[in-house]
């Protein structure tokens, strides 16, 4: 500008002098205003060079007195063109605050609007906002505020660099301070919001708009419209909708087209049809983008008669065909397995002089791929040739199809008919064939062809990277994840929060807990913020592997980590907690949940109705179980199995049998948990016959009975005082090939000893000894009273010293057992040394004990002893005497 200015002074100023010699005096007045010209010029110039000077000594050093003391020299009291020039001019925002704050100690006085903003914008530019909110409040304080290009500015940069809350932020900032943001900057950034489906902050802007006075206008209507809609949110879409007509704006073509798409693929398809029938009520014709978009909706939504019959009432009187039309319906036709109607759509479409393009053909491949017809899809991929060239969505769509029904022959076959097409596969084709085939465990073809790719022209990406990580971790190659996840790190890409998440999954999967909390750490170390899905999953990960603490750390985590725990958080932690035995939490974490208003899903019914159970509120997850059947949600097995076990428990069994026919006659698949629960709880309270009735009913299902199963039945036998029916069960058991375990023989053996078959249970103890089954303490003490009662103390007296050696810990009723046989065996001396190890332990000695022991010591004539035990004797009959007196 300033050389424009001054060449065009220069010529004024030679054609003055040129014309001086034939002018009548009135030349003199020329020459003086040549001269005013020149003299601006020689200013303009002395300020650009006084700009370059100071901006000379800003970069020649970091900023301190040797530049204070610099910048006086050249100017004591620099001018504001001064200042604006040098701020416009510099690139980096910290020496640019600098000499700002410096030259209004030095002018001591506030800087004019024009520095303020080239303040500013020269932030927006470098996107360093640390002393916005300073320079802004003091912009308040002086009087003026940022002006439109600073502000659009401002909100750009920020959207350029995908930093839109940030934006927000600064939106918020201004209104603060009570300045006016531009209306380019509330759409840009409306604009940029609806990108990523922010909608509240989009609602906020929109709002502040209003508040300002600024007009909307119906498409920033419809922008707002479209992303609530596609959030799901109809009911503030259409308040939206209500408020536009409120403000008398006429809804467009382009409204109707974004509510009948939105609003359809939503699921709300009576709505989108409303809409179709509104618009043509209100004088608008519906265009092919309209009747494109409904039929879609229908198609989506299986609604394929009414959407066949809006394609018909389209093609009316239509010389050329619409080719998104047939696109999206023959896209209908395949999705319904209607594979010759849309093979006829594509002939009708020829017939009136369309060819079908590219998208069509792959519209139908897709179709037969979802549907798993390979075969047809390679017959259509020949055919198609005649009317379109295949592109690289056409072989991605075949090679995707063929590696998941896992045809690697053929893939390959199609990727190199791809490269002498002259398309090279692009890193979607990879991804797609080391996502199928790590999904059909095929992992060592994954690999060849990951370290097969040529890097100079398809570079793998961080979905390469994570598909194959996650594929190799599922199938316990995490070694292998784990160097493929390094390697990651030394192509210089990034893992983001899914890697990650797998990583930690299958760590803690292959038993490797302390690996899992290392690659948490290493996360968080390389800076890389976990999201709520990792949090849950590392939660869920940590319970199961019994740290239960650490686990309900990981819930505060989740908080503090500035996520709210989502209906998934809360059923990880009630389901891991039931399984740990805190099932009494169930209630104040159901609470919380519903006060943060969590939206319960199957999952977490079944989670909290089986909390309720097994803490005994039986008649809290009864409820539940009718508000989930009030809500839409279908109970499943799980969810009958849960309540029909509660009630077994507290011997509802009538109420429960209800349920077991509710479930049935919901056609819901009853598995053997649900009939053993009721086998146990019928045989609990004595009702053998209902026991056997739903054990013969399981058989009939196809089901067989399992050891718990069969354990349910022989208990229930055994305190029904029915041993040799039980005996026969067990027979049946073992006849079935189904395997007897230590609780199994312990039953029997308890059973036997009660009816004083002490030999028969002695030769069941046989048994289970040769089985390699390991008794329990009930068993061993069982097992020694019955073989001591039988007279065959040295076999007692042998299990009882067996038992001990094995770490077992014998009980009151175990000692009491083998000194009365020891004493009525005449070995006084043996039993003596039990009774006092028994008093050692804390044990209690029975009363007939004592005297057995008494009377066996006497006969031995063990005189000193026998005064021992008369003394405890005495103490046992008067502390049983004083606990009747009170």
């Amino acid at each position: 500008i300033s050389l424009c200015i001054r060449t065009t002074c220069c010529q004024i100023f030679n054609t003055c002098k040129s014309l001086s010699s034939l002018s009548d005096g009135s030349s003199s007045e020329l020459y003086k205003k040549s001269a005013i010209f020149e003299g601006k010029i020689n200013s303009i110039e002395g300020v650009r060079k006084e700009v370059d000077g100071v901006c000379c000594i800003l970069e020649s050093g970091p900023w301190g007195s040797a530049i204070e003391n610099a910048l006086s020299s050249l100017n004591e009291k620099p001018q504001p063109g001064l200042i604006i020039g040098v701020l416009r001019k510099l690139k980096d925002v910290n020496l640019a605050i600098n000499y700002f704050r410096w030259t209004e100690k030095k002018t001591d006085q506030a800087h004019c609007p024009e520095a303020y903003n080239s303040l500013l914008i020269l932030m927006a530019r470098n996107k360093k906002f640390d002393c916005l909110e300073q320079v802004l409040e003091e912009m308040s304080m002086v009087g003026f505020g940022p002006s439109s290009n600073a502000c659009i500015e401002l909100v750009v940069s920020c959207v350029k660099s995908q930093k839109l809350r940030e934006a927000f932020d600064i939106i918020q900032m201004m209104r603060k301070f009570k300045f006016r943001p531009a209306f380019s900057a509330y759409t840009t950034l409306i604009g940029a919001l609806s990108a990523v489906f922010e909608s509240d902050l989009m609602l906020t802007l929109f709002h502040q708009m209003q508040e300002l006075g600024y007009e909307v206008s119906v498409h920033l209507f419809t922008t707002l419209i479209r992303v609530f809609a596609k959030e799901g949110r109809v009911d503030a879409a259409l308040n939206l909708l209500d408020e536009m007509r409120s403000n008398c704006f006429e809804a467009d073509v382009v409204l109707y087209n974004v509510c009948i798409d939105c609003f359809g693929k939503v699921g709300k398809v009576d709505m989108a049809w409303k809409f179709f029938h509104e618009m043509k009520a209100q004088g608008l014709v519906p265009d092919d983008v309209t009747f494109t978009s409904m039929i879609g909706v229908l198609c989506k939504s299986n609604r394929l008669q009414e959407a066949i019959e809006l394609f018909e009432l389209m093609e009316q009187d239509r010389k050329v065909p619409c080719a998104y039309a047939y696109n999206t319906m023959i896209m209908g036709y395949g999705s319904a397995g209607k594979f010759d109607e849309a093979y006829g759509l594509l002939e009708r479409q020829k017939a009136k002089g369309s060819i079908p393009s590219v998208i069509s053909y792959n519209c139908i491949l897709t179709c037969l791929g979802k549907k798993g017809k390979v075969q047809e899809a390679l017959r259509i991929f020949e055919d198609m040739k005649k009317d379109a060239v295949p592109n690289l969505p056409t072989y991605n769509i075949l090679i995707d199809m063929l590696c998941k029904d896992g045809n690697l022959e053929d893939a390959l076959r199609i990727q190199g008919a791809m490269k002498e097409a002259g398309l090279y596969p692009n890193v979607i084709t990879v991804n797609i064939m080391i996502d199928r085939l790590c999904k059909a465990q095929k992992l060592d073809e994954a690999v060849s062809i990951f370290e097969g790719m040529d890097h100079k022209v398809c570079c793998p990406n961080e979905v390469t990277f994570c598909s194959l990580i996650d594929g190799l971790g599922k199938h316990g190659r995490v070694n292998d994840a784990y160097r493929l996840y390094e390697k990651m790190l030394d192509s210089d890409k990034i893992p983001n929060a899914v890697v990650y998440t797998s990583l930690i999954r299958n760590f803690f999967k292959c038993g490797r807990k302390e690996d899992g909390h290392k690659i948490y750490k290493e996360m968080l170390r390389r800076g890389c913020a976990p999201d709520l899905m990792l949090l849950n999953t590392y939660m869920d990960c940590v319970f199961k592997a019994g740290e239960i603490e650490k686990g309900r750390a990981l819930f505060e985590e989740i908080k503090a980590q500035g996520f709210i725990p989502d209906v998934q958080s809360y059923s990880i932690l009630i389901h891991c907690l039931v399984k740990a035995g805190f099932a009494h939490e169930t209630y104040q974490l159901f609470h919380a949940m519903k006060e943060q208003g969590c939206i319960l899903d199957t999952r977490a019914y079944n989670t909290v109705i089986d909390g309720f159970c097994k803490s005994g509120k039986v008649n809290k997850a009864y409820q539940l179980l009718e508000e989930m059947k009030s809500k839409g949600h279908q109970p499943t097995v799980v969810t009958y199995g849960s309540v029909i076990d509660g009630l077994s428990k507290i011997d509802r069994l009538d109420e429960a049998y209800m349920l077991l026919e509710e479930a049935k006659s919901q056609g819901i698949e009853l598995n053997l948990v649900i009939y053993s629960s009721l086998i146990d709880g019928f045989g609990k309270v004595g009702r053998i016959d209902e026991a056997y009735l739903i054990l013969e009913e399981l058989m009939q299902k196809g089901l067989t009975p399992n050891t718990y199963t069969w354990n349910c039945l022989l208990d229930a036998l055994v305190k029904a005082e029915e041993v040799d029916e039980a005996l026969v069960c067990f027979k049946s058991m073992k006849d079935m090939n189904c395997p007897p375990n230590h609780i199994t023989y312990s039953i029997l053996i308890n059973g036997l000893c009660k009816i004083r078959k002490f030999n028969k249970a002695f030769v069941l103890w046989q048994e289970m000894e040769k089985q390699w089954l390991k008794p329990n303490t009930i068993t061993y003490t069982t097992m020694i009273s019955g073989l001591a009662k039988a007279g065959n103390v040295a076999e007692a007296h042998g299990l009882f010293e067996r038992f001990k050696a094995n770490g077992g810990i014998p009980d009151s009723a175990c000692y009491n057992a083998i000194i009365e046989g020891l004493s009525n065996a005449n070995r006084a001396t043996d039993a003596y040394k039990l009774f006092e190890e028994t008093r050692r332990k804390g044990c209690n000695i029975h009363t007939k004990t004592c005297v057995v022991l008494l009377d066996a010591l006497h006969k031995a004539e063990c005189l000193e002893q026998a005064a021992i035990v008369g003394a405890v004797l005495k103490e046992t009959a008067k502390s049983q005497h004083a606990s009747k007196y009170w």
